[in-house]
């Protein structure tokens, strides 16, 4: 008696291809460029983002609206002005956030100096510094299927934390930087807690409840700048005592130029972000959060606790976003902070993990380039207008979140296992 078991049929290869050779490099490359991969969506995004900006860039400028009135009798008034006022933008954009090329040419006359060439990428890495540690609390979160869109607050919480260490213990910096930073990233663990506590006892959605500790966090710092034991004894407006220097964060090229802002909370934040890698990569607890994440039905049979993940991936979220105000206390807020200290990081952490798919790697990488946005378009004022970096940041977000968008507008191949999304639970 003999027994037949079936051999599945190999694929037929496609049209032009021999079934017993590999395909040439440049076609599979050719095949990787127009097919909807995670990261061929993200490179598409920024161009459709960057090609809708220079579009609303020429609809707003009247004199390049003028010269499409007549574009058919001379249509390359219109080209031209079009591309001046695109080209002009994007550039002065790259010359803020990344390298003057007039300051190359003033460095060769002897009228500027090093520094002056580093100003830009110094504020770029300045502004992206927080933007790494709130996405990471941002993508930590999306990867145990939690939206924790608190990140704001918890940052908040961390600035606090962080001031009330700096400037009320008088010791070595050795011993007081550490501690004041550390301060921070335990406020913001603590007040991040909060929502998962929440899901884990009563099944609150992280998102109702970080929305609404949010506002509690900013009317709360409001309070806080206004008492005595915070507030500032030389100065009569809304602002807080300095940090001692022993708690102030020391600048990474301060040897070249006191000007140059960037710090070495820079250095933590990619240090933090190699610690998350590690975390969801290699340790136990960071399987259970992708489990959780990928199924939480699934991995409550297999005996995992769902509810303390929850605490637990929200707190060290938390403690994230904690060192982003520990950052912008003992850095650039080190004379003192305001209310609007703390800008909207928070949120745009949100933006960072998103086009960052919340990879660490891309978090850092989405940072850097949220910050040059950011920094391109305050110096480059007012030749572009301010909005612009928020304009772009929105788009790509747009179109990060929504790849069959993407896909359908380019008209570009399903990927295998179709198209991929992060996702949170309870939407």
């Amino acid at each position: 008696m003999t027994t037949e078991t079936a051999t599945p049929t190999p694929e037929p290869p496609e049209a032009g291809e021999r079934p017993d050779k590999r395909p040439p490099f440049m076609v599979l490359f050719g095949r990787y460029l127009t097919e909807a991969n995670s990261v061929m969506v993200t490179v598409y995004s920024l161009l459709l983002a960057f090609l809708i900006g220079a579009i609303l860039l020429i609809v707003s400028d009247e004199t390049v609206r003028g010269t499409w009135s007549y574009f058919f009798s001379r249509p390359t008034d219109a080209l031209e002005a079009s591309w001046q006022v695109v080209s002009n933008s994007y550039r002065a954009l790259f010359e803020g956030a990344i390298l003057n090329f007039n300051t190359i040419d003033r460095m060769a006359a002897g009228t500027a100096e090093i520094g002056d060439l580093l100003r830009p990428i110094s504020q770029t890495l300045t502004y992206a510094t927080p933007l790494i540690f709130t996405g990471l609390a941002v993508g930590l979160a999306f990867r145990a299927g939690l939206f924790n869109i608190g990140a704001q607050g918890q940052m908040i919480f961390g600035m606090i934390g962080a001031l009330i260490v700096g400037f009320s213990l008088n010791l070595p910096a050795i011993l007081h930087l550490p501690l004041a930073v550390l301060a921070g990233a335990v406020a913001g663990a603590a007040f991040g807690a909060v929502p998962g506590v929440l899901k884990a006892t009563t099944g609150a959605h992280e998102v109702i409840s970080s929305i609404m500790l949010n506002n509690i966090a900013g009317l709360f710092l409001v309070w806080a700048i206004g008492t005595s034991f915070m507030h500032s004894e030389t100065r009569s407006e809304l602002v807080t005592k300095p940090v001692e220097d022993s708690a102030s964060l020391p600048l990474l090229l301060g040897f070249v130029d006191d000007g140059l802002r960037v710090n070495l909370a820079l250095l933590i934040g990619v240090a933090a972000a190699v610690f998350v890698w590690w975390l969801l990569s290699k340790s136990t607890f960071g399987y259970r959060i992708r489990a959780v994440g990928f199924n939480e039905h699934a991995s409550s049979t297999a005996g995992m606790n769902i509810g303390r993940t929850y605490v637990t991936t929200m707190s060290v979220a938390g403690g994230l976003a904690g060192l982003a105000g520990a950052a912008l206390t003992l850095g650039v807020g080190s004379g003192g902070i305001t209310t609007n200290t703390a800008l909207e990081y928070g949120f745009d952490g949100i933006t960072v993990a998103l086009l960052g798919r919340a990879n660490p790697g891309g978090i850092i990488a989405a940072a850097l380039l949220f910050g040059a946005l950011k920094a391109g378009a305050l110096d480059a004022q007012p030749d572009v207008p301010v909005d612009m970096s928020t304009l772009l940041q929105a788009t790509i977000v747009l179109f990060i979140a929504a790849p069959a968008l993407v896909k359908a507008i380019l008209r570009l191949r399903a990927p295998r296992g179709g198209l991929v999304t992060l996702e949170a639970k309870g939407w």
